[in-house]
């Protein structure tokens, strides 16, 4: 679908009427419709005699949004704008970007996950549940899916750091996929949220009377892997080029569903590849402003499940880059998880983690507790330059730990990522008290700028929606066989180029989220353009991508309606 305005409006073919019209959210136009397609569309009597704009309906929405007593009440409120009246909340959201984005995404639609079964109204997406799994082909038949080109799908286990959410997990994909959309410009009738309902082991949710989801424990090992594989022959053989995103799926699950389907199909993990990048760049910003190059950091990766790895692995990529050897990059990045730092010979250490596994001499005479090595150890041992968290554990970045960092580096690189705000590792108010300022600081969900001894310091949220848009716009533009790995560096490197410390040391580590759109347009013409250097591709070149492009970016204005 192309651009269009409401002062060049293009047409559209519609052929249902009266209330089926209204009814259907990617239709309605509300009191928009104009006096002429009230009458060829029998729409007079539905509607009151007021003939608006869409600048009017966002203003009114707006207001009304304001109104909303609590977070969790403005999410349901613009849930139900958007079973309404699609157009509308996009024209919403694009329009109040940085006012919106904490209540349709991170912190807000966590809230918003857990209590899904409160405030569901209207079917949007598809829910595959394990009774149904053999009727997937057909459910996914319907023609009304004709026209998809990107899916986000979860089992929702691993919600944020909020855990097993099972049904409720859904609004994480509507969620990923409304930005798609108000970020990306990706039209909506391309974008279907997937929730595969394989149970759940969140022994509230099974109590509570209400809860929407598949009241049984959650199905693991065979069956698991079973019903997963039957959705994604499924979603080969209905759209060969799709382009498919996994979302929230637990450690163990994610890293394996994408290594098993990254050469099947089109697909990518955000919590892996997305988080790496954002990660990536936002430290690369960091570093504009200390200037302590990117292969002298020494870097603490505090969560080493699939998020930390990827992390890991996209700056040792991008330290390559600088010159480093594999083995030397590696050596810059110190991995703790559950049970502490990674050592050679310790118990639980995964294959792809092994790499980075400190060899047992050059920890000799570290302090142990009960045979593990902690983050306050690793601190006072390694003194970090940069201290990165995506472990779940609020809290963790304790006052002990910071001020250990903060006494051997001038400007510590601390990143509390870890989503909602209630897991964050700890609070950027208190990480910049502890340092006297001097912290540079990224957080997964947003905060409010800081005032500290009355200067005003601004937290970046380090935040995948700056990157998720715009590489599935470049993936689905270039029509990609693949996701590979130097796509996202790509998407991660134009990232790089858009970020205000390259010119001034003293603004933000990130742009403003009201640019994401226009730098979303720019990581998918890197993306594709890699897709294309690759031969990944299936557009017969540069000028072919950016058409594509264009008619890929939508924006949220009503189209005048003829009968069909």
């Amino acid at each position: 679908m192309s651009t269009s305005s409401e002062n060049h409006p293009r047409t559209r073919k519609v052929n249902v009427a009266g209330f089926n019209l209204i009814n259907s959210p990617r239709l309605n136009k509300g009191t928009a419709f104009t006096n002429r397609e009230r009458d060829l569309f029998s729409l007079h009597g539905l509607l009151p005699p007021h003939v608006g704009t869409l600048e009017e309906q966002v203003d009114r929405r707006m207001r009304a949004f304001d109104d909303q007593r609590t977070a969790f009440h403005q999410y349901a409120f613009l849930r139900d704008l958007q079973d309404l009246n699609e157009t509308l909340f996009y024209a919403l959201l694009v329009r109040n970007i940085e006012k919106l984005l904490p209540i349709v995404y991170t912190p807000t639609v966590g809230e918003g996950c857990m209590r899904f079964s409160e405030i569901w109204r209207k079917p949007r997406g598809v829910f595959l549940s394990y009774p149904n799994k053999d009727r997937m082909r057909q459910i996914l038949s319907h023609p009304r899916y004709d026209k998809v080109r990107c899916i986000v799908v979860s089992d929702g286990e691993r919600i944020l750091g909020l855990g097993d959410q099972g049904a409720g997990g859904m609004g994480i994909p509507i969620g990923k996929m409304a930005l798609y959309t108000a970020l990306g410009g990706i039209p909506p009738e391309q974008c279907l949220p997937v929730l595969l309902d394989v149970g759940t082991d969140n022994e509230e949710r099974l109590a509570n009377p209400i809860y929407m989801g598949w009241r049984h424990a959650r199905i693991r090992g065979l069956e698991y892997d079973d019903f997963v594989d039957a959705f994604v022959q499924c979603v080969k053989e209905r759209w060969p080029h799709v382009l498919l995103q996994w979302e929230d799926f637990a450690g163990a699950n994610a890293s394996r569903l994408l290594a098993r389907y990254r050469h099947q199909l089109c697909t990518f993990n955000d919590d892996i590849q997305g988080t790496a990048a954002i990660a990536a760049a936002t430290l690369i910003s960091a570093i504009h402003i200390t200037g302590v190059p990117l292969t002298e950091q020494r870097i603490v990766l505090f969560g080493f499940g699939s998020a930390g790895l990827g992390i890991a692995n996209l700056l040792v990529r991008l330290m390559q880059q600088k010159g480093c050897t594999p083995e030397k990059a590696q050596e810059r990045i110190h991995a703790i998880d559950v049970d502490g730092l990674l050592v050679e010979g310790r118990a639980n250490i995964k294959d792809e983690q092994k790499m980075y596994a400190r060899t047992a001499e050059s920890v000799k005479g570290w302090k142990q507790e009960n045979g593990a090595i902690r983050i306050e150890e690793v601190i006072r041992q390694v003194r970090p330059t940069a201290l990165i968290g995506v472990s779940g554990q609020a809290g963790a970045f304790t006052e002990e730990v910071v001020r250990t960092m903060a006494q051997h580096v001038e400007r510590p690189i601390i990143f509390p990522l870890s989503n909602p705000t209630s897991r964050s590792e700890a609070h950027p108010h208190d990480l910049l008290t502890w340092t006297d300022g001097r912290a540079l600081v990224g957080t997964g969900s947003p905060f409010e700028p800081m005032t500290l001894r009355g200067k005003t310091l601004q937290v970046a949220q380090t935040n995948n929606s700056y990157i998720f848009p715009g590489l599935a716009l470049g993936i689905i533009s270039a029509k990609a066989r693949h996701v590979t790995e130097d796509m996202i560096l790509a998407a991660t490197t134009e990232l790089i180029l858009h970020l205000p410390t390259c010119s001034d040391s003293n603004a933000c580590l990130l742009p403003p989220i009201s640019e994401a759109r226009t730098i979303a347009r720019h990581i998918g013409e890197a993306v594709g353009r890699q897709a294309l250097r690759e031969g990944q591709a299936q557009v017969a070149d540069e000028a072919e991508l950016l058409r594509a492009l264009d008619e890929n970016h939508w924006e949220p204005a009503y189209e005048e309606y003829e009968r069909e």
